[in-house]
C-alpha cells in the first residue's frame, strides 16, 4: 500500500469520525431540547431512555449507554470491529451530548406547540441518525438492527427502525397516559424515518461519465489517483467522421463529480462528456450485493 493510499484512507476515517460526531450533537439536540423536555417520546433506545426517566427520573444519559452497551456485544459479532468502533464512538458522543443539553442547557423550546417540536426534533434526529448511518456509524439501539438487517436484505433503513420503534412508542402510553403525546410519537417516527432515507440514499447515490477525449489516458490516471476511481477504456467510433476514438467510462459517487469535473477541465477543456444518475453500483467500492439465497434441498 502506498503512502498516498495510506494517507487517503485516514483522511477517509478521519472524516467519518468528524461527521459521526456532528451527527451525534445533532441527534442530541432534538431529543433533548425538543422531545423529552415536552414528553415526547422517539424510538429505539433513546425512547426506551426517555420512559425510564419519565417513570423512575433515572438520567437519560445512563440507562441510554447501559442499554447500548449490551447491544454493541452483539454487534460486534455480525457486523464487525469497524462498524462497532465507529458506533461506540457514536454511543459516547451521544451520551456527553445529551447529558450536557438536559443537565446544563436545560432547554424547554415550544413548550406550547407540541406538535412543531415533534416536527423540529425529529428532523435533528432523523438528519442525525442517517448521517451516522452513512458514514458507518450508528446511534446504537434499533439502529444497530437496521444496520444488520440492511447488510444482508434490500430493505430500507428507515422502515426497519419504523417496525421496530412502535411498540417502544405505543408502551409510553402506560407512563405518560396520554394519547395525544403516544399520536405526537408517531409523527415523530415518521418525520425521523423519512429523514434517515433521504440523508443516507443521498449520500449512497452515484453518478455515470462517458467522457471522449484524446487525452484519455491522463484523465485515467488523474481519475485513478485523487478521487481513487475506476476507469474503463472503450474503443468508439465517430458515425459521422468515422474516426477512431477512446471513450473512458466512470462510476463514481455523486459528490465526486465537481473533482471529476474539475480534473477534466484541467487536462482537457474540449473533452466530451456525459454525466448520468445511476440507480445503484454494487462491487468493489460502492454497495454490496443483497439477494436472497436459495437453500439447497436434498
Amino acid at each position: 500500500m502506498t503512502k498516498a493510499n495510506v494517507r487517503a484512507g485516514f483522511g477517509k476515517e478521519l472524516r467519518d469520525y468528524i461527521i459521526i460526531a456532528i451527527a451525534m450533537m445533532s441527534y442530541a439536540i432534538g431529543w433533548g431540547v425538543f422531545l423529552l423536555p415536552n414528553n415526547i417520546t422517539t424510538g429505539g433506545v433513546a425512547g426506551v431512555s426517555s420512559i425510564l426517566y419519565w417513570a423512575t427520573k433515572i438520567p437519560v444519559q445512563v440507562s441510554y449507554f447501559v442499554i447500548n452497551g449490551a447491544l454493541l456485544l452483539v454487534a460486534l459479532k455480525v457486523l464487525g470491529l469497524k462498524f462497532c468502533l465507529k458506533t461506540i464512538f457514536a454511543v459516547t458522543v451521544l451520551t456527553v451530548s445529551i447529558g450536557l443539553v438536559t443537565d446544563h442547557y436545560n432547554a424547554h423550546l415550544l413548550e406550547d406547540q407540541p406538535f412543531m417540536a415533534a416536527i423540529i426534533g425529529s428532523v435533528f434526529c432523523g438528519c442525525g441518525v442517517g448521517l451516522g448511518l452513512a458514514n458507518n456509524g450508528s446511534t446504537g439501539g434499533t439502529d444497530i438492527i437496521a444496520a444488520i438487517v440492511n447488510k444482508y436484505r434490500d430493505v430500507s433503513l428507515g422502515r426497519v427502525i419504523m417496525i421496530c420503534d412502535v411498540v417502544i412508542i405505543s408502551s409510553s402510553y402506560f407512563v405518560l397516559r396520554d394519547w395525544e403525546k403516544v399520536i405526537y410519537g408517531y409523527v415523530v417516527l415518521y418525520v425521523t424515518a423519512f429523514c434517515i432515507d433521504q440523508v443516507v440514499e443521498s449520500a449512497r447515490r452515484s453518478v455515470q461519465f462517458f467522457i471522449i477525449s484524446d487525452k484519455y489516458r491522463e484523465i485515467g490516471e488523474r481519475i485513478n489517483r485523487e478521487p481513487h476511481r475506476g476507469c474503463t477504456v472503450i474503443d468508439a467510433q465517430g458515425f459521422y467522421s468515422g474516426k477512431d476514438v477512446k471513450m473512458l467510462f466512470v462510476l463514481a459517487k455523486r459528490r465526486q463529480s465537481d473533482m471529476i469535473f474539475r480534473i477534466i477541465n484541467e487536462v482537457d477543456p474540449h473533452a466530451f462528456v456525459s454525466q448520468s444518475a445511476v440507480i445503484g453500483v454494487y462491487g468493489e467500492g460502492f454497495d454490496r450485493f443483497k439477494v436472497r439465497t436459495k437453500k439447497a434441498t436434498t
